[in-house]
């Protein structure tokens, strides 16, 4: 509820796309560790979709897996940096410019999903396999899936509407 005058709905709002994103990237997770064994291929769509239970210490891609532990720190700090910096930004955004706000919001529940299994397990829960014959696409999870669908709407935002509301601004 909105009072007349007041500033109760603001541009944080948005906030509510990063928890929904956290709980359902926490859910699948919790699920997948429940019901997979780790490395056991469970066929949903033969030749192309498994779910297959994974961790990952690294980065996307594995990239610095064997890194020695480390990486398990310098990869939480960042998404802690990254997480003060999209807020801050979500902050200062009017409420009303869809595609970057939830853009932004993606990112966050993601970086906060994945920053959850850094923290307490010291690497990230994978569970999603696409392949196509004999190549498979690295496991990745739904935070890994909100990040890249925030990246995107970024871009659009970037690409088709930024320049428009500079404009406007002048």
């Amino acid at each position: 509820m909105q009072l007349k005058g007041t500033k109760f709905c603001s541009s944080l709002i948005w906030l509510w796309l990063s928890v929904l994103m956290f709980a359902a990237d926490r859910l699948t997770k919790v699920l997948a560790e429940s019901k997979l064994q780790e490395y056991q291929v469970n066929p949903v769509i033969s030749g192309f979709f498994d779910l297959t239970l994974l961790y990952n210490p690294g980065a996307a891609f594995g990239f610095l897996a064997t890194a020695g532990g480390w990486q398990r720190w310098l990869f939480s700090l960042l998404a802690v940096v990254m997480s003060v910096v999209l807020v801050i930004w979500i902050k200062r955004t009017s409420r009303k410019i869809w595609w970057l706000n939830s853009g932004l919001a993606l990112i966050l529940g993601g970086a906060l999903g994945n920053l959850y299994d850094r923290i307490m397990q010291g690497q990230v829960v994978d569970f999603l396999s696409f392949h196509f014959g004999s190549y498979y696409f690295p496991a990745f999870n739904l935070a890994d899936i909100a990040i890249s669908c925030g990246a995107f709407l970024l871009i659009v935002d970037m690409l088709f509407f930024e320049k428009k509301r500079l404009s406007q601004q002048e």
